[in-house]
This record gives C-alpha cells, structure tokens and sequence, in this order.
C-alpha cells in the first residue's frame, strides 16, 4: 500500500466540508441535474444518478434534500444546461492539478480557474499535460471505526464483487475499482451495508510529490482554497503529498 489512500486528507476534507456543507451540497446537487438529464429520474434505471445519490450519502446529504434535488431537476430538464469542463495545469514546483468543473458559463470558468492558478503561481496547461500522471478509478474507502469485519474476508468480498485492488490502512480500508466496474462494486458493498466514508470515480496520483519549500506550500494551498470557493467547481486532483 503506498500510504496515499488519504483517509486522513478524506477526513480534513470532510471536515473542511461540514463548514462548507453549502458549497458541497451545490457541487452534488449539480451532479445530480446532470445524471437525472441524461439517464431520467429513476436510480433503478440510472446508474449514473445511483452514484451521485451514494457520493451524496457519503457526504451526509440527508434524503429529501437528494429526493428534492432529483424532483427539480426532472421537473426542469430543459433548464439544466451545465457543460462539463475539466483543466489541467501546473502549481508551483511543478506540481500537478486536474480541475472539473460543471458550469453554464464556460468564459466565467476558465477566468475564475485561471485567476486560481496565477494568484497561486502556477499556470493552467493544454488538455493531456498532467492527466498521463493521473490513473483514473473507483475509489471506496471505509472507516475502521465504522465497519468491524475480518479484512481477509472484506477484501475477498470485494474482489469478489469485481474490485481490482484492497488496501488496509491503520484506520480504514481503501478498494479500487476500475471505472466500469466501480458501480457494481459499490452496489454490491451497499447491499451487504458496508457504510462508507467515501465512494465515487476520483484520478489518483502514480506518484505523490512533496513540497518542502514553505512558500511553495503556502501557493499551492491558495489554489486549492480558491478552486474550493467557486461554485462551478465539482473536483480538485492533485499529486502533492499533505
């Protein structure tokens, strides 16, 4: 295990997102106009929407707010125009950056995404110049504290379900899936009620840099922090060991 599952970051994230639960629950409430236009309302039907309504769960979404966003966006299809836009650039020293945004305007975007990256001293590359970094997967991480089970026995389970890799962290377990099969995985967990703490399709690092130098650091934080004020941003990945 390289010790990158994060559980840890998923936590502070977390943390960082409970005083922020307006902005998290914008970013899902997207997500779900976007997967009720494509696939419809009905997550029997939509495999897309059934894993925003679990990412949703993850994050402590609670259930008429989720059954209230469905309801608008399938009663107001025609007006959800959001086009999926993703970034990639450089931060300082190097480091790498994806940014997806969900927006309907691409021009107040890309200015808001630049500002980001330039106030932090980096700069917003062309498509593909750090994504090669990156391996895109099914990522499901479960607290230890909230599911006692034999590991052997979950990893054999998640395999089983068609997961490719199980990992065990002191305080949780991580299990990747590939994107296809990251639905199906998650489905087959959620049927037995394994709670999880984190459960969607992320891009994970192939290796994790460090930033030693303090003003390095304190720049790439000042994108982060900016990226995680706009609201047309959904997901921030990045290759910087925290």
């Amino acid at each position: 295990m390289s010790g990158h599952s994060k559980f840890a970051n998923i936590k502070h994230k977390k943390e960082k997102n409970d005083a922020k639960k307006g902005k998290i629950f914008t970013v899902i409430g997207r997500e779900l106009a976007v997967a009720v236009k494509e696939g419809g309302p009905d997550p029997n039907n939509n495999s897309k929407l059934r894993d925003v309504i679990a990412k949703a769960k993850a994050n402590n979404m609670p259930n008429d707010t989720i059954d209230r966003g469905i309801k608008k966006a399938a009663g107001n299809v025609d007006a959800v125009n959001y086009a999926s836009i993703t970034y990639e650039g450089y931060g300082p020293n190097g480091t790498a950056i994806i940014v997806e945004a969900l927006t309907d305007n691409k021009n107040r975007t890309a200015s808001n995404v630049r500002n980001a990256f330039t106030k932090g001293n980096g700069n917003v590359g062309t498509t593909g110049c750090v994504s090669y970094m990156f391996d895109q997967k099914g990522q499901i991480i479960v607290d230890k504290e909230e599911y006692e089970t034999d590991a052997d026995e979950f990893m054999m389970m998640a395999l089983d379900a068609g997961a490719e890799d199980f990992n065990e962290e002191d305080d949780s377990y991580e299990i990747l899936t590939s994107p296809d099969d990251f639905s199906q995985v998650r489905e087959a967990l959620e049927q037995v009620e394994v709670p999880m703490a984190q459960a969607e399709v992320t891009m994970i690092p192939q290796t994790y840099v460090e930033l030693t130098d303090e003003n390095d650091l304190k720049m790439f934080n000042r994108i982060l922090d900016m990226l995680d004020e706009d609201d047309d941003v959904q997901a921030v990945y990045h290759n910087v060991d925290q």
